[in-house]
């Protein structure tokens, strides 16, 4: 058996020695933001259309795109609306006129585990609406993010949220001190196969586990600058960047596997 056939025997294991850091916002001392150097620090890199299984048997070409994206609240559909109506026949594949043919309601859990009612984009034919198959004219892969590069801005400012986080994780928790006093802390991790819920040990294959996805030649906080800016806040990722590039001086990172399997010193 190949590995094509069974993409997943090449990840390395959902639990190892991760190395943390912790530190105030700048821009606010009552949040702490804690992030996940190993992660950070890693050489994960996008290789969709470059070796991405997909997350689904024979969906290589469809990568990550398979299932339509939740979006996360109204703000977040205002802004792909926007940028949907710069679309057109010749540059969206399954083009609609209007937005909310686009779209589907299905059901999500909340913080509590119980389904309700959630807004995502469509599916057409097995994969996202808004994703352009291979061969179509106007150009492969996501219609939201191809418009964003014509338009010279950030790929973020077009597509749905979870589809620029990925694979970054961010999570909100409350930490209590014996004293009494509160911090929010922001926890900035990775995404693996747990973030999808039960349904992510189901997947053909999940990226950020695999060597093969971790060929970049930047680390991970660098070449996914502007959207860790934009889930902490720019000075705190200025910080956060102080942090990584001392602590990848000292040479003491516990390094993700999957990026040592290519580079046994990280990067």
């Amino acid at each position: 058996m190949t590995l094509a056939d069974n993409p997943r025997k090449n990840e390395v294991a959902l639990d190892f020695p991760r190395e943390w850091i912790e530190f105030l916002d700048p821009d606010d001392p009552d949040i702490l933001i804690r992030a996940d150097l190993t992660w950070l620090l890693s050489g994960w890199s996008c290789i969709f259309a470059s070796g991405c299984h997909g997350i689904n048997p024979g969906g290589a070409a469809d990568g990550c795109c398979t299932h339509g994206a939740f979006f996360t609240d109204a703000d977040d559909v205002k802004r792909v609306r926007k940028a949907a109506a710069r679309l057109t026949p010749e540059t969206w594949q399954h083009y609609r006129p209007r937005f909310k043919d686009a779209t589907e309601t299905d059901e999500l859990d909340n913080d509590e585990g119980e389904p309700e009612p959630a807004l995502r984009t469509a599916t057409v034919d097995g994969a996202c609406i808004f994703h352009n198959r291979l061969g179509f004219d106007g150009g492969f892969g996501c219609a939201l993010h191809a418009q964003a590069l014509r338009d010279g801005v950030h790929p973020l400012e077009y597509k749905p949220d979870v589809c620029w986080q990925l694979p970054i994780k961010r999570d909100y928790e409350k930490l209590r001190h014996a004293d009494g006093t509160e911090k929010q802390v922001v926890v900035i991790t990775e995404f693996d196969r747990r973030g999808w819920g039960e349904g992510g040990h189901d997947l053909h294959w999940w990226c950020t586990s695999a060597p093969e996805a971790h060929t970049g030649k930047v680390a991970l906080y660098e070449s996914y600058a502007a959207e860790l800016a934009e889930l902490i806040g720019k000075p705190a990722y200025d910080r956060l960047v102080e942090l990584c590039q001392a602590r990848r001086k000292s040479g003491l990172i516990a390094i993700h596997p999957a990026t040592a399997r290519n580079e046994p010193n990280g990067l």
